[in-house]
Protein backbone atom coordinates (compact mmCIF):
# COMPACT_ATOMS: atom_id res chain seq x y z
CA UNK A 1 0.00 0.00 0.00
CA UNK A 2 1.31 3.48 -0.97
CA UNK A 3 1.45 6.48 0.89
CA UNK A 4 -2.11 7.71 -0.43
CA UNK A 5 -3.70 4.29 0.19
CA UNK A 6 -2.57 4.85 4.13
CA UNK A 7 -3.62 7.96 4.48
CA UNK A 8 -7.14 7.40 2.50
CA UNK A 9 -7.63 4.28 5.21
CA UNK A 10 -6.44 5.81 7.95
CA UNK A 11 -8.55 8.69 7.75
CA UNK A 12 -12.05 6.73 6.45
CA UNK A 13 -11.42 4.51 10.04
CA UNK A 14 -12.54 8.25 11.43
CA UNK A 15 -15.65 8.40 8.53
CA UNK A 16 -15.94 10.35 5.64
CA UNK A 17 -16.80 14.32 5.99
CA UNK A 18 -20.76 15.15 6.90
CA UNK A 19 -21.14 17.50 3.94
CA UNK A 20 -22.60 17.48 0.50
CA UNK A 21 -19.70 15.86 -1.03
CA UNK A 22 -17.78 14.05 0.84
CA UNK A 23 -15.24 12.52 -1.38
CA UNK A 24 -14.28 16.02 -2.55
CA UNK A 25 -13.76 17.23 0.68
CA UNK A 26 -11.40 14.42 1.07
CA UNK A 27 -9.65 14.74 -2.15
CA UNK A 28 -8.80 18.39 -1.29
CA UNK A 29 -7.36 17.01 2.10
CA UNK A 30 -5.35 14.28 1.06
CA UNK A 31 -4.32 16.27 -2.55
CA UNK A 32 -5.91 13.49 -4.77
CA UNK A 33 -8.77 13.58 -7.28
CA UNK A 34 -12.09 12.55 -5.90
CA UNK A 35 -12.42 9.31 -8.65
CA UNK A 36 -8.82 7.88 -7.68
CA UNK A 37 -10.35 7.89 -4.07
CA UNK A 38 -13.23 5.90 -4.75
CA UNK A 39 -11.42 3.51 -7.32
CA UNK A 40 -8.95 2.76 -4.81
CA UNK A 41 -11.51 1.92 -2.23
CA UNK A 42 -13.07 -0.35 -4.89
CA UNK A 43 -10.46 -1.66 -5.83
CA UNK A 44 -10.21 -2.90 -1.39
CA UNK A 45 -13.78 -4.60 -1.77
CA UNK A 46 -12.64 -6.08 -4.91
CA UNK A 47 -9.40 -7.97 -3.48
CA UNK A 48 -10.89 -8.32 0.28
CA UNK A 49 -8.79 -5.92 1.93
CA UNK A 50 -11.97 -3.86 3.07
CA UNK A 51 -15.04 -6.53 3.53
CA UNK A 52 -17.88 -3.71 3.99
CA UNK A 53 -17.18 -0.22 3.30
CA UNK A 54 -20.62 2.37 4.16
CA UNK A 55 -21.77 4.29 7.08
CA UNK A 56 -22.53 3.33 10.37
CA UNK A 57 -25.66 4.73 12.01
CA UNK A 58 -27.41 3.83 15.47
CA UNK A 59 -30.58 3.17 14.16
CA UNK A 60 -32.42 3.24 17.52
CA UNK A 61 -32.69 6.85 17.77
CA UNK A 62 -34.24 6.42 14.95
CA UNK A 63 -36.76 3.99 15.98
CA UNK A 64 -34.62 1.14 14.78
CA UNK A 65 -33.37 -1.83 16.36
CA UNK A 66 -30.50 -4.16 16.47
CA UNK A 67 -29.97 -7.74 17.55
CA UNK A 68 -27.10 -10.13 17.79
CA UNK A 69 -28.52 -13.89 17.08
CA UNK A 70 -27.01 -17.12 16.91
CA UNK A 71 -28.06 -20.04 15.14
CA UNK A 72 -27.04 -23.76 16.08
CA UNK A 73 -26.82 -25.22 11.94
CA UNK A 74 -26.16 -28.86 10.94
CA UNK A 75 -22.63 -28.96 9.17
CA UNK A 76 -23.88 -30.26 6.23
CA UNK A 77 -26.42 -27.27 6.08
CA UNK A 78 -24.27 -24.81 6.66
CA UNK A 79 -23.95 -22.85 3.40
CA UNK A 80 -27.70 -23.24 2.52
CA UNK A 81 -28.46 -21.31 5.62
CA UNK A 82 -25.63 -18.79 5.36
CA UNK A 83 -27.16 -18.18 1.76
CA UNK A 84 -30.39 -17.69 3.19
CA UNK A 85 -29.46 -15.28 5.52
CA UNK A 86 -27.31 -13.34 3.23
CA UNK A 87 -30.43 -12.82 0.99
CA UNK A 88 -32.02 -11.07 3.94
CA UNK A 89 -31.99 -7.39 4.07
CA UNK A 90 -32.12 -7.41 8.00
CA UNK A 91 -28.66 -9.66 8.36
CA UNK A 92 -26.30 -6.91 8.72
CA UNK A 93 -23.68 -9.69 8.28
CA UNK A 94 -23.20 -13.85 9.44
CA UNK A 95 -20.29 -15.40 10.70
CA UNK A 96 -19.11 -19.02 11.68
CA UNK A 97 -18.10 -20.06 15.37
CA UNK A 98 -16.65 -23.37 16.33
CA UNK A 99 -19.10 -23.08 19.17
CA UNK A 100 -22.62 -25.64 19.50
CA UNK A 101 -24.09 -22.11 18.41
CA UNK A 102 -22.08 -21.78 15.19
CA UNK A 103 -23.54 -19.05 13.11
CA UNK A 104 -24.23 -15.75 14.79
CA UNK A 105 -25.26 -12.46 13.01
CA UNK A 106 -26.61 -9.44 13.16
CA UNK A 107 -29.56 -8.12 12.49
CA UNK A 108 -31.03 -4.76 11.71
CA UNK A 109 -34.13 -3.60 11.48
CA UNK A 110 -36.69 -0.77 10.94
CA UNK A 111 -38.60 -0.91 14.38
CA UNK A 112 -38.26 -3.65 17.55
CA UNK A 113 -40.89 -5.42 16.49
CA UNK A 114 -39.74 -6.17 13.14
CA UNK A 115 -36.79 -7.83 14.77
CA UNK A 116 -39.44 -10.40 16.21
CA UNK A 117 -41.18 -10.94 12.58
CA UNK A 118 -37.64 -11.36 10.98
CA UNK A 119 -36.48 -13.82 14.09
CA UNK A 120 -39.89 -15.77 13.17
CA UNK A 121 -38.97 -15.42 9.26
CA UNK A 122 -35.57 -17.07 10.06
CA UNK A 123 -37.26 -19.74 11.99
CA UNK A 124 -39.82 -20.80 9.94
CA UNK A 125 -37.38 -20.67 6.52
CA UNK A 126 -34.97 -22.77 8.39
CA UNK A 127 -36.56 -25.09 10.83
CA UNK A 128 -33.97 -23.69 12.97
CA UNK A 129 -34.51 -22.16 16.74
CA UNK A 130 -33.01 -18.83 17.17
CA UNK A 131 -30.87 -17.48 20.03
CA UNK A 132 -32.05 -13.83 20.42
CA UNK A 133 -29.29 -11.84 22.72
CA UNK A 134 -30.49 -8.04 22.70
CA UNK A 135 -28.05 -5.00 23.16
CA UNK A 136 -28.35 -4.40 26.70
CA UNK A 137 -25.92 -1.72 26.70
CA UNK A 138 -24.33 0.59 24.42
CA UNK A 139 -20.21 1.11 24.73
CA UNK A 140 -18.25 3.29 22.60
CA UNK A 141 -14.75 1.31 21.33
CA UNK A 142 -13.55 3.85 19.24
CA UNK A 143 -11.22 1.30 17.64
CA UNK A 144 -8.67 2.98 15.06
CA UNK A 145 -6.08 0.73 13.65
CA UNK A 146 -2.98 3.48 12.35
CA UNK A 147 -1.62 2.33 9.00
Amino acid sequence: MDDLGRRLLDLLQRGLPLVPHPWEALARQLGAPPDELRRRVQAWLDDGTLTRFGPMFDVEPLGGAFTLAALCVPPSRFDEVAALLADMPEVAHNYHREHIWNMWFVLACASPAEVGRTIERIEQRTGLDVLNLPKERTYHVGLHFPV
